[in-house]
């Protein structure tokens, strides 16, 4: 039996119309993939609503993108409920693009992808000062970095008490090497940070695309679960990035079959009332 769902991580991109040099090395989801894609993708799920996160689109498209997602969000046919873009927080002038939309409802948070970049850009003053700024803004900071930038993203959390961050894609676990350590015990360690929360989401970007299976994934999903608790995690798709690996409907799946011991109670605060909450969404119609 289906559940209402809203989607956290759902990305939106036209290659056609703005550059995303990341892509190159990842040909097969080099395509547009848009809401009408998205609906075909979850075709036979109760998608509900979703938050639309950054793409790590080229520096020189980031403001036409982020204006051109807002007129998507703007529609109510899209169900787009939160907006989290990307900004360069290391610049001086990482707002400038967000600036027309700094008072809009749909403007959640934003995000700097720190997995490819070197440790040190969450350690330059700018840039923390930044992520600082956007308690003044009501935003949140979406965290995406590797296993091994765990300990980075505590010492960034700790110095900026009064914004809060989501753990993306469970800190990235290398789930195909099977490395759970030291994972766990950093995972533990951030999770500890009452300002964190985490999502449920990428896990299938890194397994063995040719054979898995839950059990691959069942430890990370129950550590993290057990570490932040059920009214701190929220599932995302990461879709069409999961489609390296699967489809999106079997991402669905496979996370409602890992959690169906779960209470019902617990499967909606993973699936839909977290996500009201820590993103702060609108009352739903």
């Amino acid at each position: 039996m289906s559940i209402p769902i809203i989607d956290t991580h759902q990305h939106l991109w036209d290659p056609t119309r703005f550059s995303y040099s990341w892509m190159a090395d990842q040909p097969s989801i080099r395509r547009r993939s848009l809401v009408s894609e998205y609906r075909e993708a979850t075709a036979g799920f109760d998608i509900v609503r979703t938050v639309y996160v950054d793409t790590d689109v080229d520096v020189h498209d980031l403001a036409g993108e982020v204006r051109f997602i807002f007129e998507l969000a703007d529609d109510p046919a899209n169900r787009i409920d939160g907006v989290v873009p990307g900004a360069k927080l290391e610049n001086p002038e990482a707002f400038l693009p967000l600036q027309p939309f700094l008072n809009h409802p749909k403007l959640k948070g934003v995000r700097r992808i720190l997995q490819s970049e070197p440790d040190s850009v969450s350690e330059q003053p700018q840039f923390v000062s930044n992520v600082q700024a956007l308690a003044q803004y009501g935003l949140s900071f979406d965290l995406c970095v590797r296993a091994r930038q765990l300990p980075l993203a505590r010492k960034l959390v700790q110095r900026c008490p009064d914004v809060h961050f989501i753990l993306d894609h469970c800190g990235v676990p290398d789930i195909k090497g099977g490395g759970l350590d030291p994972w766990r015990s950093e995972v533990k360690a951030i999770a500890a940070e009452p300002n964190v929360s985490c999502k449920l989401s990428g896990l299938v970007a890194y397994v063995d695309p040719h054979r898995w299976t839950d059990r691959d994934l069942r430890p990370y999903t129950d550590h993290v679960l057990d570490c932040f608790g059920w009214d701190r995690v929220m599932w995302g798709g990461d879709w069409p990035v999961c489609t390296l690996t699967c489809p999106l409907s079997t991402w669905i799946e496979t996370a409602l079959r890992l959690t169906e011991n779960a209470s019902a109670a617990q499967r909606d605060q993973l699936f839909r009332r977290n996500a009201e909450r820590i993103y702060r969404l609108s009352p739903p119609s």
